[in-house]
């Protein structure tokens, strides 16, 4: 049975809306020696979310400069 489209709409429209964050350990051992650990953390979530969760605030800010700039270059008559 498959989902209907409105259905699977609704659901990325509430992750995007609420945000999902997984944090995940991954150690790979050999022998039981650990070898590589892997630290990995992802959040997936609407722009509006994360700036609420404080990530991608430097981008922000870099996006707003880069904006105010050009807008200060649009200004000079030539």
């Amino acid at each position: 049975m498959e989902p209907e489209r409105d259905e699977v709409v609704d659901l990325l429209d509430r992750i995007l809306e609420k945000g999902v964050v997984l944090n995940s350990d991954l150690i790979i051992t050999l022998a039981d020696v650990p070898l590589i650990g892997i630290d990995l953390r992802l959040a997936l979530a609407g722009i509006d979310r994360m700036l609420d969760y404080g990530l991608f605030q430097d981008w922000e800010e870099a996006h707003k400069a880069l904006d105010q700039a050009e807008d200060d270059v649009s200004d000079i008559e030539i």
